[in-house]
C-alpha cells in the first residue's frame, strides 16, 4: 500500500512516499479502505515538533527523542471497511466508518487497521467522506472542551479565539447548538466567513481590542494560543471560566491557581479521545448541527502540498487529502 512516511522532524520536504505491506486485522481489528485523511494541527506539531515555549523536552518524549516515534502520521480518516478480524461481529467489509486513531497515527495511508471497539463508528450515509474524514480532530476537541471540561450551559456568553480553524470553527457551531451567546475573535478575511458558522459577534483581531472593558463572558475559549490569561482574564466575569484548549506553557502550569486567586477558573488539559465522543460529534453531524469547515482538499500524491499549506499557519478549518487507489496492494477489497 502507499502511505507517507517521514524519519526526520522539520518541513514538508522530510516526507517521503513509500510502499508498505497491506498490514492485516488481528481477530479484533478492521482493515479499512482510507478514502479520505487529513493534515491536523496535530500532524503538523509532530512533523515539525513545534512546541509552546518550555515544552520542548516534553515534544520530544512524546513523538520520539531522536526521531520520529510513529513515522506515518494522519490523526482522522474516513474510509469502507476491508476485512474483519475473526472476532469481529459489529462490522462487516463494505461498511462505511469514520476513524479517529489520534495520538497513535497512521491515517496518511492507503489502509489502516483500528480495533473494532476503537475510536470508530459507523459514516452516514450522507456524509460525504471528505466531511467525515474532517469531524474527529477539531470536532471531537471542541466537544469535550466545552461541554465534557467546561460543562456549558444554556445562555451563556462565550469568547471564542480562534474561530476560522478547525478547533475554532467547531467550537462556534457547538456552543451555538447549546445555546450559548457566541462572540467570535478572527481576522478580517473570515468575519463573513465566521459568522455564516452562527456566530453573533465578530471581532477582528486585526483592527479592535479581542478583551474590551466593557464585555464580560461568562467563558473565554483560547483555541490556537494566542489569548494568554493575564489578558483573557479581564473579560472573564466572577466565577466564569477561561477554557485553555491552547496555550502558553506557565497557563497550563499555573492557570488554575492564577484564576482561583481571582474567582475564576481555568479548564485545561488534554482532550478525550473517546468513541463516545467522536459519536458524540458525528451524531451532531448527521442531524446537520456541525459541519466541519473544509479549507481546501489534495490528492494523496500531493500530501506534502497539504502540509505545507498547513505550515503557512492560514488555513481556514480543515486541510482534506483525497486518497486514489492506485497501488496493486489496495485491491485487497
Amino acid at each position: 500500500m502507499l502511505a507517507y512516511s517521514y524519519k526526520a522532524y522539520g518541513a514538508p520536504e522530510v516526507l517521503e512516499r513509500i510502499d508498505l505491506p497491506t498490514p492485516t486485522p488481528k481477530p479484533n481489528e478492521v482493515l479499512v479502505r482510507v478514502h479520505a485523511t487529513t493534515v491536523s494541527a496535530g500532524d503538523w506539531r509532530a512533523r515539525t515538533l513545534t512546541m509552546p515555549k518550555g515544552r520542548g523536552l516534553m515534544g520530544r518524549l512524546v513523538f520520539g527523542i531522536t526521531g520520529p516515534r510513529k513515522q506515518v502520521l494522519g490523526t482522522e480518516f474516513s474510509g469502507v471497511i476491508a476485512a474483519v478480524g475473526s472476532a469481529v461481529t459489529q462490522y462487516q467489509p463494505g461498511d462505511a466508518v469514520i476513524g479517529f486513531p489520534g495520538a497513535a497515527f497512521g491515517a496518511h495511508a492507503e489502509f489502516i487497521t483500528m480495533p473494532a471497539d476503537g475510536k470508530l463508528v459507523p459514516k452516514p450515509d450522507h456524509i460525504s467522506f471528505e466531511e467525515a474524514a474532517a469531524l474527529p480532530f477539531g470536532g471531537t476537541t471542541a466537544y469535550d472542551f466545552l461541554v465534557n471540561k467546561a460543562k456549558l450551559q444554556p445562555g451563556e456568553t462565550v469568547l471564542i479565539n480562534g474561530a476560522s480553524g478547525s478547533v475554532g470553527s467547531a467550537c462556534v457551531q457547538i456552543a451555538k447548538h447549546f445555546g450559548a451567546h457566541v462572540t467570535a475573535v478572527c481576522s478580517a478575511a473570515n468575519v463573513d466567513l465566521v459568522r455564516s458558522l452562527g456566530a453573533d459577534r465578530v471581532i477582528d483581531y486585526t483592527s479592535q481590542d479581542v478583551i474590551a472593558a466593557a464585555d464580560l463572558y461568562d467563558m473565554v475559549v483560547d483555541a490556537v494560543g494566542t489569548l494568554p490569561w493575564v489578558q483573557a482574564q479581564h473579560g472573564i466575569r466572577p466565577g466564569g471560566r477561561m477554557v485553555l484548549i491552547a496555550g502558553k506553557t506557565s497557563d497550563m502550569l499555573f492557570g488554575a491557581v492564577k484564576a482561583a486567586l481571582k474567582g475564576k477558573r481555568l479548564v485545561g488539559g488534554v482532550a478525550s479521545e473517546s468513541r463516545d465522543v467522536l459519536q458524540a460529534v458525528v451524531d451532531l453531524a448527521a442531524d446537520g448541527v456541525f459541519r466541519p469547515l473544509i479549507d481546501r482538499s489534495y490528492p494523496l500524491d500531493d500530501m506534502p502540498a497539504a502540509h505545507a499549506h498547513v505550515d503557512t499557519g492560514r488555513k481556514r478549518g480543515n486541510v482534506v487529502v483525497s486518497v486514489a487507489f492506485k497501488s496493486t496492494a489496495s485491491k485487497v477489497a
